[in-house]
């Protein structure tokens, strides 16, 4: 290989934020505007709202969404889930897996450039106040770079403090989702002292997202991301992503002076107001987020200098070389019928799912007992999962044999997303035992109404 061809495909070699030398290479970006990063400030600001919004949103005095896994809770819609509804996560995962796969076989990286919490973050709330105070890409470049004189020093010390004000507040909005706002304005209107754990957690997990948006940045997506990683094997020639047509815009170069060159002028407007510091031009890359800034930017220059749109645009490797418009892939195809069926089969489940969950098991080391009318007797430890907002009255019946359920407590009542845990003997005469080893059917009723029937097993003395 060329020592030119060396030269053309050094960018595969490292990526844009790191020097020869290893070091960091500090991403400026040009601060961005037109159609598309219109619609991604509609699209930021709405998940933004939702982060802040919706935890106050409640269905029958409980939350509308609540992700509590310190004390394995959960509420989707109002509807509580609980560990034993475990198998549906898992199977919401895996569509959920199944989902990205095939958006991105179809739409690349888009889900990083316009909905993921890292770049919603960062160019919605985080960059437009760098660019308030510090100034554009170029005024922030010679700040940076010259001495701390007053100016520099209050910028960065007003600047820093509104980036720890939004990391503590997007840490309480996040916590918010996982014990309920009450619970969140609770602890927080009580003495630190009371929380002191959870009080340096949030203060952790605070200065985790500080040193992200405040240094770290695009590094997030080009080193730690596995997501970035792996597009690589899910993008294909058929994938709809952002790309540059090297067929109409190379050779690249002032057209003015050569009529040979493309649309391409070179004017590097693409690389300056790429989040990730890379040259569109270079053809799909790891750190490519799919923000569409540089289409923007394209599009501008191209209306300069009075030249169709679209020479960067949303296109497929197959559209530019070919000429081909999108066509649905039987790789398409496949992974949509497997994610469909997946949402089907979830679906059925959830919509399936009973409002109690009962669990009836002999006590352990207990064997069976003869009383005094002549009647064999088991000992049963049980439990009910109430699933349900509402408080529930439960009845246990002897559906199979004749006999009698003896409650310790008595009534059963159980309190709305509540765990009811109590024992009960089962009485039954020997008669009706044909084999030492016999199953009975326990039926559960809740207001005269059989939901549930279990099958356990009775010991007798034959």
């Amino acid at each position: 290989m060329s020592a030119d061809k060396n030269t053309e495909t050094s960018f595969r070699d490292s990526i844009s934020t790191v020097d020869s030398q290893g070091k960091r290479i500090f991403v400026h970006p040009k601060k961005p505007k037109g159609r598309y990063f219109n619609r991604r400030l509609i699209v930021g600001w709405a998940l933004l709202i939702n982060l802040f919004a919706v935890p106050f949103i409640k269905v029958n005095d409980h939350p509308l969404f609540l992700f509590d896994v310190i004390q394995r809770k959960f509420i989707l819609f109002g509807v509580h889930f609980w560990p034993q509804d475990s198998y549906l996560f898992a199977i919401a995962m895996i569509s959920l897996l199944v989902g990205i796969v095939l958006f991105t076989a179809v739409y690349g990286r888009l889900w990083c450039g316009w909905t993921c919490p890292q770049t919603v973050f960062m160019e919605i709330l985080f960059r437009p106040i760098e660019y308030l105070i510090d100034g554009d890409a170029n005024a922030q470049r010679k700040l940076k770079d010259g001495p701390w004189t007053f100016e520099k020093i209050w910028k960065r010390m007003v600047k820093n403090g509104i980036f720890a004000f939004l990391s503590i507040l997007i840490t309480n909005a996040l916590l918010a989702w996982v014990i309920g706002v009450d619970e969140l304005f609770r602890i927080a209107s009580d003495p630190i002292n009371e929380h002191m754990v959870g009080f340096v957690a949030m203060l952790i997990f605070s200065g985790i997202l500080f040193f992200i948006y405040s240094w770290f940045r695009e590094q997030v997506c080009s080193i730690l991301c596995p997501y970035g990683r792996i597009q690589g094997v899910l993008l294909d020639v058929n994938s709809i992503i952002v790309s540059y047509d090297y067929k109409r815009g190379e050779p690249h170069g002032n057209s003015k002076e050569d009529s040979d060159k493309g649309d391409c002028i070179d004017c590097g407007q693409c690389v300056q107001v790429c989040p990730t510091g890379i040259d569109i031009r270079n053809g799909s890359q790891l750190e490519c987020i799919n923000c569409t800034a540089c289409i923007d930017a394209c599009d501008s220059v191209m209306d300069k200098v009075k030249k169709p749109r679209g020479l960067i645009r949303f296109a497929s490797e197959k559209e530019i070389s070919k000429g081909e418009k999108f066509k649905v892939t039987p790789r398409m195809v496949g992974y949509s019928s497997l994610l469909i069926a997946l949402m089907i089969f979830l679906a059925i489940l959830i919509f399936g799912r009973a409002d109690l969950e009962t669990s009836i098991l002999r006590t352990p080391g207990m064997l069976y007992q003869e009383q005094e009318d002549g009647r064999i007797s088991n000992l049963y430890n049980f439990k009910i999962i109430n699933k349900t907002v509402e408080a529930k009255s439960v009845e246990l019946k002897l559906m199979s044999h004749k006999g009698e359920i003896n409650v310790i407590r008595g009534e059963i009542n159980i309190k709305p997303s509540s765990i009811y845990e109590d024992i009960f003997f089962l009485y039954i005469a020997p008669s009706e035992l044909p084999t030492k080893t016999n199953d009975i059917e326990i039926g559960i009723f809740v207001e005269g109404e059989m939901v549930e029937e279990q099958t356990i097993s009775f010991i007798g003395d034959k």
